[in-house]
């Protein structure tokens, strides 16, 4: 059985304190208007009953021995009160329009613990019929017992009466045992989701599970602005992405880097056109199935100092064939002679072969992962994709995730590191 991390555990059921709260409150608002609208609401009343023989002594002292032989036969007298020699007279006295187990079904009878008595309690839709009911069942019993035991040992200390406040109708108990009850099976339910959730929830599975180092951390940024660095560069997302440039420059410690290109290679659904707001149907789709010679005619530059952008295109009926072919790669080393960086990015891996391909035909490959989103199957079969095809994993990007500021601090100062290439290890 898999550990389970109570920290992570309650992290993650955070996220559902909204619904739980939402759901407790639909429990309760439906249990009450259940209660308030819908239920048949049913009436109790009780009449008591004590099994003692009329003492014959002067000072009027109970026989001790009729007591305890009347304590036992409690349990009898239980019996006969619900018997069809009782509730057949009654139903025949009060001319009620129920067949014997109806009326059977209403009355309960209960001896009260170390003592002679005992209690018969009737439950009806209609609070006067209830009352009748107990009363007369009292009657016909007492007349019983006198005639099977030949004594007169048994009478009524109370009578039923008519009790018009509902006994099926506690809202404050039904709207308690709802909220409970809520609370404990949406609970249960998110247990369960998180136990059998796959996705990743933080960094740490990453390097631990999937054993890959993480050369950057991505926080999330919550307006989701695009080219977030340029727009608000003292944002936590924009450090985390300058962490990430870097550790990319460690890598090219000798190289002074002074121009990048990004190309969009995600043929079919590639938006880096739309991002630095460039024409999209002039680009690395059209450039392949004409003159690769011309590449510098589809580079566009863009107002961030430096990098250059290579939109997809117009979307191919074959991408993959595109990617995999002989003017691509050396499409890809004229790319190289005349820019520094050359970042291509691929479409997502899981079901296409087009990243898979490019992977081949580049000096490193980054695979960028969502944490809370990816799935930690899907991560781990890519990287034995990437591993099988031959490529060079530097490491993986870990996005979206969710900045907190008392650990900001933190993660500012400790977190730049690099892949060191021949150790195959973080420094």
């Amino acid at each position: 059985m898999e550990e389970i991390n109570l920290k992570d555990f309650f992290d993650y059921y955070k996220k559902y304190i909204l619904i739980i709260i939402i759901v407790m409150l639909l429990s309760v608002a439906g249990i009450l208007s259940y209660n308030m609208w819908l239920k048949t609401p049913l009436y109790s009343t009780s009449t008591t009953v004590v099994l003692v023989k009329k003492s014959n002594t002067t000072d009027s002292q109970t026989d001790l021995s009729d007591i305890s032989l009347n304590q036992k036969l409690v349990a009898t007298y239980s019996q006969i009160v619900k018997s069809k020699l009782v509730l057949n007279q009654v139903i025949t006295n009060l001319d009620l329009d129920y067949s014997y187990s109806e009326l059977s079904k209403e009355i309960s009878v209960n001896a009260v613990d170390n003592t002679e008595i005992i209690k018969i309690t009737v439950t009806d839709k209609n609070a006067r019929v209830a009352s009748l009911i107990a009363n007369n069942v009292a009657e016909v019993f007492i007349s019983e017992v006198i005639k099977i035991y030949n004594m007169d040992n048994v009478s009524v200390i109370d009578e039923a009466e008519v009790n018009y406040t509902p006994s099926n109708n506690n809202l404050i108990r039904d709207a308690i045992l709802s909220m409970l009850v809520s609370f404990v099976a949406v609970s249960g339910i998110v247990f369960v989701v998180y136990y059998f959730d796959d996705t990743l929830r933080d960094v740490d599975s990453i390097e631990k599970e999937i054993e890959l180092p993480v050369v950057a951390k991505v926080f999330k940024d919550k307006n989701g602005i695009e080219l977030i660095v340029d727009k608000k560069p003292n944002a936590a997302a924009s450090e985390s992405i300058r962490t990430l440039r870097t550790n990319l420059q460690f890598a090219s410690v000798d190289k002074a880097i002074k121009t990048v290109l990004l190309v969009d290679c995600d043929l079919r659904k590639g938006r880096q056109h739309k991002i630095f707001k460039i024409a999209g149907k002039n680009g690395l789709s059209n450039l392949l199935i004409g003159d690769i010679s011309k590449f510098k005619d589809y580079v566009v530059e863009t107002k961030i100092s430096n990098l250059s952008v290579m939109s997809r295109g117009i979307v191919p009926p074959n991408p993959s064939e595109l990617l995999n072919s002989k003017k691509n790669k050396e499409l890809i080393e004229k790319l190289n002679n005349e820019f520094d960086i050359v970042i291509l990015d691929g479409a997502p891996i899981t079901g296409l072969s087009d990243s898979l391909i490019l992977s081949s035909m580049v000096d490193k490959v980054l695979l960028v992962t969502s944490i809370n989103h990816t799935p930690k199957t899907e991560l781990l079969n890519t990287k034995k994709s990437l591993l099988g095809v031959g490529a060079d994993l530097a490491g993986c990007v870990a996005n979206n995730i969710v900045a907190k500021n008392h650990h900001y601090g933190n993660y500012y100062y400790n977190s730049y590191y690099y892949y060191d290439d021949k150790t195959k290890r973080r420094k």
